[in-house]
């Protein structure tokens, strides 16, 4: 009786998805407890990927890292564009002018839900299944929050050095996480930043990939989710998609 009335006692956490730091209230019952389980600025405290790196251009400002799982839905196999759509979302969120559109990040529902209403789905996309990538996470910015995105197409991953400047200036301008895709290389991925040395190139990647209990952010830098990788590494036959938000310019 006694341990049943401790369990009566008991709180419960009611988790932040990201909507209590972006300024929204998540639905909470009696007697919970908030627990804040999505990292911010995940990549903090990385060092440079090559001691010859002499340029290095990064995001301004914080974002969330939302991944497989990070609300309770399983999306794994097809919602890293969401995810990646999320933690862009979060930027917006947290970093743009109080003048501009400052509402949470969208779930994977209303991502759906804006791009059928806006007619680029049909209505069987709604509780579907189906990835999106950076032409569809272009539309949802515009949409949700009235940003614009630069869409940057490289033909083949040996070829992504051409877009290595293009880098450098949005995030020394506007400050904003990229999202990238392809073909063969299919996994979104966000991109914080670029390094430039003698060598080469690097992009620091955040990958949403990653499904289970939560990771401070320790652990996602050492497991290899937020981590640089050299631009050579990538698939070198595989297109490329890249999605810039014209965010305000610094």
């Amino acid at each position: 009786m006694e341990d049943t009335e401790k369990r009566g006692t008991q709180k419960t956490e009611c988790i932040d998805w990201g909507r209590l730091v972006c300024g929204q209230t998540p639905i909470t019952a009696n007697n919970e407890t908030r627990k804040d389980i999505l990292v911010m600025n995940a990549h903090d405290g990385l060092p440079q990927p090559s001691p010859d790196c002499d340029r290095c251009s990064v995001i301004s400002g914080e974002c969330l890292y939302y991944h497989y799982g990070c609300d309770g839905k399983d999306d794994r196999g097809w919602g890293c564009g969401y995810r990646t759509i999320q933690t862009m979302a979060s930027w917006l969120c947290l970093n743009q002018p109080l003048t501009v559109i400052r509402r949470h990040p969208p779930s994977l529902s209303e991502i759906q839900h804006t791009l059928v209403e806006i007619g680029d789905k049909p209505d069987s996309f709604l509780g579907s299944r189906e990835w999106i990538g950076t032409f569809e996470a272009s539309l949802v910015l515009d949409q949700l929050y009235d940003v614009p995105c630069r869409i940057l197409h490289v033909r083949y991953g040996k070829e992504l050095d051409q877009t290595v400047e293009d880098l450098h200036d949005h995030f020394l301008t506007r400050g904003s996480p990229v999202m990238m895709g392809g073909d063969r290389d299919n996994s979104s991925k966000g991109i914080l930043g670029v390094c430039t040395g003698k060598w080469g190139s690097y992009l620091l990647v955040m990958d949403p990939h990653y499904f289970g209990c939560p990771l401070d952010k320790k652990s996602l830098q050492s497991q290899g989710w937020v981590s640089w990788k050299a631009v050579g590494s990538l698939d070198q036959c595989s297109f490329y998609n890249l999605c810039l938000p014209l965010t305000a310019k610094k």
